[in-house]
């Protein structure tokens, strides 16, 4: 059976509603959560972005049993990696062993702040690769120096460590990426249900891991409702992750999707309350072979009704399926 998740969507809330928005979804039976980490939303309307990393650590506390997970951190820009993973250790010890480290090789929309330059794909997965080795060293215990390409690191320790770190997942979009997270991660992160990037992952040592997707949609008993607000808040999605990760601000992703039209977000992401077009969105990551999928509900003041329906309608039928 596929883990069915909940999105705390740190661009459309703030601190304290996505901590009570999480203590929610554990009432309504979620089986894990993840946080997104970034510096700014994807468009103005979206409204927020709060410290992820504040929020998990009292999310840890407000909460006893729901697994926590970054949905992800970019530990090369913004962060550098020592930092991360004093971060990780320090969150899981907070929540007793529930988190899940999630890295990904970043958006210019929230690395650009620390004005380091936004490379090529290929640089900022190499950074990813170099970064990922130094987290896992330090998680290993001891000092840690390194002299890198990319990173220094000198006589790094993390002094509070749990006795089981956090497993390490990575973000993958192609080829290059499936190879990083079969090198380094004890799970796949992925935001489309294709097959050949689980089979590339398999095919690098990830056979046998855990592998995350996610899916959004906008649930409202008004369908016009749901879909003029998904196109709001949303229809930057539209776009593709390979354009989305270039765009420096809120303004460009507006620019990027002023042609997008309601209809266009109503096709791709499932508006108002029909069950079963969720379950139609669900069944493509699970025939690809996701082990675990968190849903995101599109607007931040929308999250109670949506928590309420998902415990007394889609998940018991999310589990049927």
């Amino acid at each position: 059976m596929m883990h069915i998740g909940y999105t705390m969507m740190t661009e459309q809330a703030g601190p304290r509603e996505l901590v009570g928005h999480l203590v929610e979804a554990e009432r309504a039976g979620f089986d894990f959560s993840v946080i997104s980490d970034h510096s700014f939303p994807w468009l103005a309307s979206q409204g927020h972005a709060p410290y992820a990393w504040s929020v998990l650590g009292a999310a840890a506390q407000a909460t006893s049993e729901i697994p926590l997970m970054s949905f992800v951190t970019c530990p090369t820009f913004r962060y550098h990696p020592a930092v991360i993973a004093q971060k990780a250790a320090t969150v899981q010890l907070l929540s007793e062993g529930r988190f899940r480290l999630g890295l990904g090789s970043g958006e210019n929309l929230n690395e650009h702040v620390v004005g380091a330059g936004w490379p090529s794909a290929r640089v900022r997965l190499a950074m990813l690769d170099e970064a990922a080795e130094i987290i896992r060293a330090l998680f290993a215990g001891g000092y840690v120096t390194r002299h890198g390409r990319y990173f220094q690191v000198d006589d790094a320790r993390l002094w509070d460590l749990p006795d089981t770190p956090p497993p390490l997942g990575i973000a993958v979009s192609g080829p290059r990426s499936c190879a990083l997270a079969g090198r380094h991660g004890d799970l796949l992160i992925a935001t489309e249900p294709k097959r050949e990037l689980l089979d590339a992952f398999d095919a690098q040592g990830g056979a046998g891991k855990p592998r995350v997707g996610q899916l959004p949609l906008c649930y409202d008993t008004d369908h016009e409702a749901a879909v003029s607000r998904a196109h709001e808040q949303f229809r930057w999605a539209l776009g593709g992750w390979r354009l989305n990760a270039e765009i420096p601000l809120p303004a460009g992703f507006e620019q990027a999707s002023e042609h997008t039209r309601p209809e266009d977000v109503a096709k791709s992401i499932p508006c108002g309350d029909d069950v079963g077009a969720v379950l139609d969105a669900v069944r493509p990551f699970a025939e690809a072979g996701f082990t675990d999928l968190a849903l995101v509900q599109i607007g931040g003041d929308h999250q109670q009704p949506f928590l309420r329906w998902a415990e007394t309608t889609l998940l018991p039928a999310l589990r049927d399926l």
